[in-house]
């Protein structure tokens, strides 16, 4: 699953985090597994893997940890795919 992506699902993770409501306050695993129909440990782990290669920040709120876009990032690896890496 992490080395052959065929489906776009950590794209379509990225989309939506990218919508207005969660771009502040993010999203759990829970509202992505529940948003995408995913089982529980697949969601965290594209979460995780989002995160480790640091597209995603994560932020301590009460006892979840919610998962955010990094802007910044995702912008700089756009600019090198638009540059033909």
């Amino acid at each position: 699953m992490l080395r052959t992506p065929v489906d776009g699902t950590r794209m379509h993770i990225l989309t939506w985090l990218k919508e207005p409501c969660r771009a502040q306050a993010g999203a759990t695993a829970e509202a992505v597994a529940t948003r995408f129909g995913l089982p529980h440990p697949v969601a965290l782990t594209h979460l995780r893997l989002l995160t480790a290669i640091g597209l995603l920040h994560t932020t301590r709120i009460g006892d979840r940890l919610h998962y955010r876009r990094d802007e910044v990032r995702v912008a700089e690896v756009a600019r090198r795919f638009e540059k033909g890496w």
